[in-house]
């Protein structure tokens, strides 16, 4: 099998290369990469380890796509400007040229050479009035979603597919949709096989986390350099709730897609996370980062919300479940500890990249 994947030397799209090249010796595996984000260029000894052919390059230029060489058994779209901030405080040019023109040219590559597209969509796709108006009860350590919710898609088991997406929900976000909904004509217009998975936050060893995209990878790394957090927005408890995803879980799934494509819908759409089960508050975080750390750090307090920030938001996996059998198998203390020794086994390399943040 022969698969391409752009972004391939961020965190998700590297791990998915990895976990390609273990589950098919045999395969041919191509990863494209700006390497624009801090990080990504440790990647380039690992895939040169592993046989996985690197190629610099950027999917905003058609020119760098089409310079590749043969066709694709599978193109895994893995690259995007992934941060809800972007394009807030200054020029959106940057994520609107990668996130939807970048999906323009990937699909033109598809179309013509490869014989499926698995597209990484975004839980952001939804609609942030919504998501701030959710019914939801105050616990001890987070916020819990009631069993009466006012909009459709939305229950105690997270928010569906068919959860608003009309009203405003960020650049980035806005992006990502607009990028599916491109993908859906292709595969209408020229029969080309597709699919969408809407992505929680997925985290894992092998992510650079900041503030603004990777924070839960951020939150164990400040735990084992000693380096102060802060709980920000929403009372500043730490109480806001996402759901996880590891990145092996992730590659569970899209073999199982790749192997079922042809029963599946024409660029069928579905919430892939950890849902209610592997979910978590930043409060809770934090105690399961003390236990696997054996570290305590200071943790300040800042109350004001930004515009885009949610209190809480799972992914009710349904319809992927229903239709795949999948289910994420990783736990939250999973995740953390194989953050955890990630960090601890690469400590020289990343000590640099963690050392700024706060």
């Amino acid at each position: 099998m022969r698969i391409l994947i752009t972004g391939g030397a961020g965190f998700v799209g590297s791990r998915l290369a990895l976990a390609f090249r273990e589950a098919g010796p045999q395969d041919e595996i191509v990863a494209l990469d700006n390497l624009r984000r801090r990080g990504s260029e440790l990647n380039i000894p690992l895939f040169k380890k592993n046989q996985i052919e690197f190629v610099h390059g950027d999917i905003r230029s058609a020119d760098d796509l089409n310079d590749l060489k043969g066709n694709f058994d599978v193109f895994v779209e893995a690259s995007a400007e992934p941060s809800v901030l972007a394009g807030l405080s200054g020029s959106p040019a940057y994520v609107l040229q990668t996130n939807l023109t970048g999906t323009l040219n990937c699909l033109e590559l598809a179309r013509k050479r490869a014989g499926m597209m698995v597209f990484l969509s975004t839980s952001r796709v939804y609609s942030i009035q919504p998501l701030r108006e959710l019914a939801l009860r105050e616990g001890s350590t987070r916020l819990e979603l009631k069993a009466d919710q006012k909009f459709s898609g939305a229950s105690e088991k997270g928010v569906a597919e068919n959860f608003p997406t009309h009203l405003p929900r960020s650049i980035y976000g806005a992006t990502k949709l607009a990028s599916e909904l491109v993908i859906q004509e292709y595969a209408d217009t020229y029969g080309m096989k597709a699919v969408i998975n809407r992505c929680g936050v997925i985290a894992g060893p092998g992510q650079f986390g900041k503030v603004d995209q990777g924070v839960f990878t951020l939150w164990v790394a400040n735990h084992y350099f000693g380096k102060p957090l802060k709980y920000t927005g929403f009372g500043g408890q730490g109480k806001q709730v996402r759901d996880l995803l590891h990145p092996l879980d992730l590659f569970d799934l899209i073999q199982t897609q790749i192997r079922q494509i042809q029963s599946l819908g024409a660029a069928e759409v579905y919430n892939v996370g950890g849902g209610t089960e592997v979910s978590t508050s930043l409060c809770e975080l934090t105690a399961i980062c003390q236990q696997v750390t054996g570290r305590k750090i200071e943790i300040a307090s800042d109350t004001q919300t930004t515009s885009v920030d949610i209190p809480l938001y799972i992914s009710d996996n349904t319809k992927v479940s229903q239709a795949l059998g999948w289910k994420p198998k990783k736990s939250i203390k999973d995740i953390v500890e194989n953050i955890h020794q990630w960090i601890r086994q690469n400590e020289v390399d990343l000590r640099p990249i963690f050392g700024g943040e706060s």
